[in-house]
């Protein structure tokens, strides 16, 4: 065996090191550097079929919008196969609660073409995300180095001090999520801000592709 191959096993590491999210704590995601983001589900509209003056208009309004940031924003499109399991349980259920005949039988048949439809078609569905970032950078006077201003710095801080810098911080990652906020709506797009059980949701299935559609385990759950 070659020595480079020999202390392959020995190198691997949990697939946790390299996630970059530390916890998840009142919706605000806080990363292992220091630094917090807030994600926004942003609506949708339908560029095509507005006409040339609305479009102008919208394109003249987003544009403003980025200028009037001091800040970086990230926009990113989650696409997946739409997952038609709860709707069909909802249809498998009527069916079973149907007396006549004759519906029953249209149910099932229901159920069957869209099964075979969705699995012929592949339909997509979209999400969009507008992500918020604050990065804490300067201490305050005489605590000692910028480690110390973070929230979770737990071992050199009290209960009651690690909340209070918390709530500052989130102060003003509220007020950029305001900005952002009020921006967008100007441009016809609507946001909100996912919670703690929503935003621990979205982080397990991008970092856990494959368990698309599976219930999320108990323990990735509690890190609220």
């Amino acid at each position: 065996m070659p020595p480079r191959l020999k202390n392959l096993g020995q190198s691997k590491k949990s697939t946790q090191e390299f996630v970059p999210v530390k916890e998840v704590r009142d919706g605000i995601v806080i990363l292992k550097g220091g630094g917090m983001r807030a994600i926004l589900l942003a609506s949708s509209l339908n560029f095509a079929l507005k006409s040339e003056d609305e479009q102008t208009a919208f394109i003249v309004q987003f544009q403003n919008f980025l200028n009037s940031l001091d800040f970086s924003v990230q926009i990113f499109v989650q696409s997946r196969m739409l997952d038609i399991r709860p709707y069909v349980a909802t249809l498998e259920a009527a069916y079973k609660e149907q007396l006549d005949d004759l519906m029953r039988i249209q149910i099932r048949e229901y159920i069957e073409f869209i099964k075979s439809f969705t699995e012929a078609a592949n339909i997509m569905t979209k999400n969009f995300f507008v992500v918020v970032p604050y990065s804490p950078t300067a201490a305050p006077i005489g605590s000692g180095g910028t480690g110390s201003i973070l929230p979770w710095n737990r071992s050199k801080r009290s209960a009651a001090e690690v909340d209070k810098t918390f709530g500052e911080q989130a102060s003003q990652l509220e007020q950029r999520i305001s900005i952002v906020q009020q921006g967008l709506i100007r441009t016809g797009v609507r946001t909100v801000q996912l919670g703690t059980e929503e935003a621990i949701e979205l982080l397990y299935k991008m970092f856990n592709p494959g368990e698309e559609g599976k219930p999320m385990p108990l323990e990735a759950a509690s890190r609220s």
